[in-house]
């Protein structure tokens, strides 16, 4: 008697094993950025969220962090981005050492060129706590990572080698001012803007 194959005797059970497989392989899949691998999708506080797209920043020929943005539906412009409801996230992991209170100011100073000059007076005391938040940090080295969250209810929140920072900073406007930082009209770096847009 011939023996039938394993898909015709047991159909179901053949379909629910490749579906099994498939979502493992969909859940487990990454994106390589400078040697930093970043899911290209992941749950923030019971929302799923996708790697909207990510690439390096560079200053002058250094590279110095590989960056990721994460929304709840890809966005390809800047106002998409920053229109998106739900949360949101950028992650950063640093591809060199650098003092964290240089990093800071070089966020004050993203923030000032790619704020109106009306809302920085509002953004001042956000970026206070920030900049002191960075100093506290004293260095963040080659690896160390830190993600930049927007949760609605709850605000932006800064997360530094795993350890949430205290105070959430509840106004949208600061988390809006953050991302301009990287998809602003004076960008930290363009092609990095581009590649979080999804453009590379």
């Amino acid at each position: 008697m011939p023996t039938l194959p394993f898909t015709t005797v047991f159909p179901h059970l053949a379909l629910a094993a490749c579906l099994a497989v498939a979502s493992l392989g969909a859940s487990a899949a990454q994106v390589d950025v400078g040697g930093v691998k970043l899911d290209d999708q992941m749950d923030l506080r019971g929302s799923p969220l996708l790697l909207n797209g990510a690439g390096i920043r560079y200053k002058a020929i250094f590279k110095v962090y590989a960056a990721g943005l994460y929304v709840g539906r890809k966005v390809s412009t800047p106002e998409e981005a920053l229109a998106a409801p739900g949360p949101k996230r950028v992650s950063i992991t640093m591809l060199r050492d650098i003092d964290a209170n240089e990093l800071g100011k070089l966020f004050t100073k993203g923030v000032e060129d790619n704020s109106p000059k009306s809302e920085m007076v509002n953004l001042i005391p956000g970026l206070l706590r920030m900049g002191q938040m960075f100093a506290d940090q004293k260095q963040l080295k080659a690896g160390d990572t830190f993600t930049v969250d927007w949760l609605p209810g709850t605000g932006t929140l800064i997360t530094v080698r795993g350890v949430p920072q205290p105070d959430p900073i509840k106004e949208q406007a600061f988390f809006n001012a953050l991302l301009r930082i990287w998809l602003g009209p004076n960008p930290a770096d363009w092609k990095l803007k581009d590649a979080l847009l999804g453009k590379q």
